[in-house]
């Protein structure tokens, strides 16, 4: 019985891909070769892990570093703050960028596992027979594997696996940015529209006003069918545009809600600042250094996923290489279990090798071709990337400036419309021109103050606009 079972394990190994282990004489002396390569380049060895450890991206606690929460202040307004606030702590896409980032890193456990010897054990507790002799019998068998990465294929792999948890960190940072840039851009965007429904309403008003004297002239005789028609016309247009200001208001406030993780029946909560008080006290240069560029985190993720491209090319080619397997069986086999741990019931094998892959129909070259067409397409996607970046700090800068001197000069007509008004009140005042006349000038005034107040809230966006392309840095 004991016979076969020592047949049937050596078998077992065989089979296992645990094959026979290289000279211990020739190992010896590579070890000693290797020792002495070791000592030559133990500095130069240490300063490229160093280099290494500085080039891993690792995840952040505090992720308030992400969004550059001082860079928010110089709006000078208190809500806009806490909604920022309140989207990183609650905001749902944040936070299935932090669950991505801990999956990503159990996949480099599992991975760095590879790496490692594996060690079973099991209970198999059976009956059976031989011939003419029948038992019970009671079976502990402990078996160990490992996979010699003398190539350092399983190595490779791992790290390829970190560039893609490394990625995930670098998603999570844009998430923040692109979450807490929305967040600004929305709230400013209810802002405008409080300005541009406060004014309209205000029309809406004179409007109607306009309305109610001609009507009054038209029974006289004074003002024809016709204007009174358009000035019944321009007074529904009026209505109909609140209307739809109102509207897209409170879409934005439930858009508002959805990012700080709140529910969108609760936007009449959501407080803001008085649109005549919000201003920006931050400057935007007029151009910055290409490093910017080179700290973005969608610029740096490419570079990471370029690096990946390139150990998996390294993969590919190795899977071509022998593997080099190691393993050993230990079994305590007894018809009693309470003699199964006697070492005369114990049986033991341990086997190593190499094999070869000699035919598999094209897979190993398909997959080496394969993995170097995703590196090419890494590398065009890490061109791109870095062009698209260069033009988005560009548009940025162009829009913060041409929207700056758009607003100078839509401010110097204000300023002649406000003259303008002022000399028709005093025509009024000496009664040299109608109240209908005085009504039409004042809503002249109203159509170019809501023209200002739309290209200042203009100018925000375009601040946050070069605040996400910068990828929130101080510069």
């Amino acid at each position: 019985m004991k016979k076969f079972l020592t047949l049937a394990i050596l078998l077992s190994l065989g089979t296992g891909n645990v094959i026979p282990v290289i000279a211990i004489e020739n190992t010896d002396k590579t070890v000693l070769s290797a020792g002495a390569e070791q000592t030559v380049d133990k500095k130069q060895k240490k300063e490229k892990k160093a280099k290494k450890a500085d080039n891993k991206i690792k995840p952040t606690k505090n992720k308030y570093e992400y969004v550059n929460l001082p860079w928010w202040e110089q709006f000078n307004d208190e809500y806009l703050n806490e909604y920022i606030v309140k989207a990183i702590e609650n905001n749902k896409d944040l936070k299935m960028a932090t669950l991505t980032i801990d999956e990503y890193y159990q996949n480099v456990v599992m991975q760095r596992a590879g790496e490692l010897p594996q060690l079973q054990a099991g209970f198999l507790p059976g009956y059976g027979g031989m011939m003419d002799h029948e038992a019970g019998s009671f079976l502990l068998p402990i078996i160990a594997s490992y996979e010699l990465d003398l190539f350092g294929k399983n190595h490779n792999k791992t790290t390829a696996i970190r560039k893609l948890y490394e990625s995930s960190i670098l998603d999570e940072q844009s998430a923040y940015i692109s979450i807490a840039s929305s967040v600004g851009c929305v709230y400013i965007n209810i802002v405008k529209l409080d300005a541009m429904i406060d004014l309209q309403e205000d029309i809406v008003d004179l409007r109607k006003e306009i309305f109610e004297i001609m009507s009054v002239a038209n029974a006289e005789g004074v003002v024809s069918t016709s204007d009174l028609v358009k000035a019944n016309q321009a007074y529904v247009t009026g209505v109909a545009d609140l209307t739809d200001l109102r509207k897209d208001r409170t879409k934005l406030l439930h858009q508002l809600a959805v990012l700080t993780g709140d529910s969108p029946n609760n936007i009449e909560e959501y407080k803001r600042t008085d649109y005549r008080k919000l201003a920006f006290s931050g400057t935007i240069p007029e151009y910055v250094n290409s490093d910017v560029i080179m700290k973005r985190p969608d610029y740096i993720k490419a570079e990471k996923m370029l690096e990946k491209a390139g150990i998996d090319v390294r993969v590919a080619r190795k899977e071509m290489l022998p593997s080099l397997n190691l393993g050993g069986l230990l079994l305590f086999n007894s018809t009693n279990f309470g003699s199964l741990f006697t070492t005369s019931n114990m049986l033991w094998g341990f086997g190593g090798g190499i094999i070869q892959p000699l035919f598999m129909g094209g897979k190993l070259r398909a997959n080496l071709k394969s993995k170097k067409i995703a590196y090419e397409k890494s590398l065009k996607n890490y061109e791109k990337v870095n062009l698209t970046s260069m033009q988005e700090v560009n548009d940025s800068l162009v829009s913060v400036n041409m929207d700056k001197e758009k607003l100078a000069k839509q401010k110097k007509i204000q300023e002649l419309e406000k003259q303008d008004f002022e000399l028709s009140k005093c025509k009024f005042a000496q009664g040299t021109i109608a109240k209908l006349d005085l009504n039409q000038m004042e809503e002249n005034l109203l159509s170019v103050n809501k023209m200002v107040y739309s290209s200042e809230f203009d100018c925000m966006i375009d601040y946050i606009s070069f605040y996400k392309a910068i990828a929130a840095q101080n510069i």
